[in-house]
């Protein structure tokens, strides 16, 4: 507009030239409008500007289209399986002695660690679940690569007197078709008052390793005298590390 305002106004060639243009049929063809120079600057300027709103009206949509894309994502709606890197964070579930995971499905565990834990919770705002699968227990590995693999389990145990007992917790590997193998294990020994009803000790464990797809994971303890009423005082996880 502002090329078109810099023109001598009220040009009367550039007048015969526009009423010309607006008599044409649809369709025609302009050769008869080229032997004008008024003309063709002015079809010149128009050419531009066209081109100028073309452009801006390309750029527009492809901002509005990766904006809407961005929202969908942000809604709720998966993002690609590439997006993240692998990752969990599970958070325990009550379960009495009859679930407590004895069963061979575990394997044979030792039995300082023989109580399998088979209910962790994956939904919530305290746990996910990303690349990676969980099933009955045990969180198994999709994509190869180093992860630091973690866990704390909090103890309840009632009527130990002076002497409390011997708590151990253990993060076990086990590698497609074989056996468990134990990566860490935690043990806790806690004298409390006579006249204490209860002792309550966390026990924590973390490390790094190199595990293949297939792998699964899981935590077995001593004992199922656990505080069941904390999310955040148990817990079983795993994330990758690009190293």
């Amino acid at each position: 507009p502002s090329q078109l305002k810099s023109q001598a106004p009220g040009s009367a060639e550039e007048l015969r030239c526009l009423q010309a243009l607006n008599q044409q049929p649809e369709g025609s063809s302009l050769d008869e409008l080229s032997s004008s120079r008024g003309c063709l600057k002015l079809a010149s300027t128009i050419k531009a500007y066209v081109a100028t709103v073309t452009e801006n009206t390309i750029r527009r949509s492809a901002v509005k289209e990766a904006w809407r894309s961005y929202s969908n994502t942000s809604e709720g709606q998966p993002p690609p399986r590439a997006a993240g890197k692998p990752s969990a964070h599970l958070t325990l579930r009550p379960q009495s002695p009859a679930q407590d995971g004895r069963s061979q499905r575990f394997g044979n565990l030792s039995q300082s660690c023989r109580h399998a834990i088979a209910h962790w919770g994956p939904g919530g705002l305290q746990s996910h679940v990303q690349n990676m699968t969980y099933r009955a227990g045990r969180l198994r590995v999709e994509q190869p690569g180093k992860y630091y693999v973690y866990s704390q389990i909090y103890f309840r145990y009632r009527g130990a007197g002076a002497s409390g007992p011997q708590l151990v917790q253990c993060i076990q590997w086990q590698p497609a078709h074989s056996p468990p193998v134990l990566l860490l294990k935690g043990v806790g020994t806690k004298c409390w008052a006579p006249d204490a009803d209860y002792g309550l000790h966390a026990l924590y464990q973390g490390g790094l390793f190199e595990l293949q797809a297939g792998d699964e994971l899981f935590v077995s303890v001593s004992s199922l005298a656990i505080d069941y009423n904390d999310a955040a005082a148990s817990y079983f996880g795993a994330f990758r590390l690009d190293l």
